[in-house]
């Protein structure tokens, strides 16, 4: 009953690795056990939670894929850090820009994140994962390895730049590798709803694709504090719990992620930590 999200787009600048930070965040205060993956090579994800120098931790992402490849069994006891938010965090850095030529030469590149998710997700209610903003084989990885997909997007001009191919992406892993993977909405981050340049794109993105697309009526609004915590190696649910930005992923996450009639069904894990 554990849920694999990827937080995807293949254009920079979303809000992508905030929202991943905050939701982990977020969902770990409301008492889920969650990991956050993070599989993007700049390792921001990583960073947000402190981690800025990768000299301390023993392994990485980087690490855990090659385990995969090789056939070799993963150390999760060294891959994963326990942060002091509660949310479980497997790291990436520069190394794993490296990865991606590796993966060419690899039967069924395209699962093996996934085969290494499989053998933890269970230990978890929720599993976020930070995609890297490109298209490739490690987004195609993350997207065959999860059950849904969130899409943030900016509330700004081109926010949407790239969405057509985006959707082509998720499609065709759906169609070839995933047939359950589904979108569980698209979110609209960098709000400022005081300009009618954000309300004009709020409301095209709703009008674009709200027919065919969940858009979450919830949207995060641009907030300096956001850019700030990820400096500190905080998320904003310690850095400014107060905040506009931090209210909204909290009523995100009570009306989309903490559906009440499915967290009745979800069978409570203990409260242990991957061994």
């Amino acid at each position: 009953m554990s849920e694999v999200i990827a937080i995807a787009n293949q254009k920079g600048g979303v809000g992508k690795t905030m929202t991943a930070v905050s939701m982990s965040a977020c969902l770990a205060l409301h008492g889920k056990k969650v990991l956050l993956v993070d599989f993007d090579h700049q390792g921001h994800a990583t960073k947000g939670y402190g981690y800025l120098d990768r000299s301390k931790y023993p392994l990485s992402m980087t690490d855990a894929i090659q385990s995969v490849i090789n056939g070799a069994d993963i150390n999760f006891e060294k891959l994963i850090l326990h942060t002091s938010e509660n949310v479980d965090l497997i790291p990436a850095n520069i190394t794993l820009a490296g990865i991606a030529p590796v993966l060419q030469n690899v039967m069924c590149r395209e699962t093996v994140l996934k085969r290494m998710i499989d053998g933890i997700k269970e230990e978890y209610d929720y599993v976020l994962i930070d995609t890297n903003p490109t298209l490739g084989d490690l987004q195609i990885n993350a997207l065959a390895a999860s059950d849904s997909v969130v899409i943030p997007v900016q509330s700004e001009p081109y926010g949407v730049e790239g969405m057509s191919d985006l959707l082509r992406s998720i499609n065709e892993t759906k169609r070839n590798l995933n047939p359950n993977l589904k979108v569980k909405g698209i979110l609209i981050t960098m709000t400022d709803y005081r300009t009618n340049l954000s309300r004009k794109i709020a409301s095209d993105v709703r009008s674009c694709f709200g027919t065919h697309i969940n858009v979450f009526k919830q949207t995060i609004p641009r907030c300096v504090a956001a850019a700030e915590s990820t400096g500190v190696g905080q998320s904003i649910f310690v850095y400014d719990p107060k905040g506009a930005a931090t209210k909204a992923y909290d009523t995100l996450a009570k009306e989309v992620f903490l559906d009440v009639n499915k967290e009745k069904e979800r069978p409570r894990h203990k409260d242990t930590h991957v061994r």
